[in-house]
């Protein structure tokens, strides 16, 4: 039996800080491939945290703020 998927509330707040970091990127002027270069992560990866369709680890949250060159408390506010 596969796992239940999350509450809608998880759900929401995924595509939440998905749409701050890219918020973010747009802001610092790059694309996903140099987000991803920047972060040694695939830009698939930097696609899925954008959009908030897979759950994303605190690893990569934590390269992404760095890249971007913000908190990470701002991209999760």
């Amino acid at each position: 039996m596969p796992p239940e998927p999350p509450p809608a509330r998880v759900l929401d707040q995924r595509r939440a800080v998905g749409d701050r970091i890219r918020t973010a990127r747009l802001e610092a002027a790059i694309t996903q491939e140099t987000l991803a270069e920047r972060t040694g992560l695939d830009r698939k990866t930097i696609a899925r945290t954008e959009s908030g369709t897979h759950s994303t680890l605190l690893d990569h949250l934590l390269l992404i703020a760095r890249a971007l060159g913000r908190p990470l408390a701002d991209l999760m506010r």
